[in-house]
């Protein structure tokens, strides 16, 4: 007997498609425009590398990172896109879902300190109440195959020859 599981295959895949729409916003003015590339990612590097990076990341941010900015702008921005897109149209969820988790954890790692050292725990969460939810959801995404309902993933696992690949 297949198990029931009522709405939630549609309100994932809504929520899946929802959130696409916020990273081709953020992506589409880091790729197609030039303020972010050309002086906004320095700045929020620096702010990070200053205030809020734990320390490993700080130099990874610092050693790698900057000296290559206006290169990893555009890569932030293609990633973000990658990941919009993939979500959007429910192709490639589960790897889009690892690679914003990533993403995801890497802006918490940015970020951190940015409450300052010392102060109570729940700050350090609540500064981060911009990347935990999309990491949760991410995975969300990952755990349910999201690309499943309403996307090219369940299409090709309908179909002929998605079954015969596999």
């Amino acid at each position: 007997m297949p198990k029931y599981y009522g709405p939630l295959p549609k309100v994932i895949a809504g929520v899946r498609m929802a959130t696409a729409v916020f990273f081709l916003l953020f992506g589409q003015y880091k790729v197609f425009g030039t303020g972010f590339a050309h002086g906004g990612f320095q700045q929020y590097l620096q702010g990070f590398v200053q205030n809020g990076a734990v320390s490993f990341f700080r130099l990874f941010l610092a050693d790698l990172v900057l000296p290559h900015a206006v290169f990893f702008a555009y890569v932030v921005g293609g990633v973000e896109l990658f990941i919009g897109l993939s979500l959007l149209l429910g192709l490639w969820v589960r790897p889009a879902s690892v690679l914003g988790a990533l993403y995801m954890l890497a802006l918490t790692l940015a970020t951190w300190w940015e409450p300052g050292h010392g102060v109570p725990v729940w700050r350090y969460f609540g500064a981060e109440l911009d990347h935990l939810p999309l990491l949760f959801l991410f995975i969300i995404f990952f755990a349910a195959d999201a690309g499943r309902h309403w996307g090219w993933d369940g299409a090709r696992a309908r179909s002929p020859a998605g079954s015969s690949a596999r």
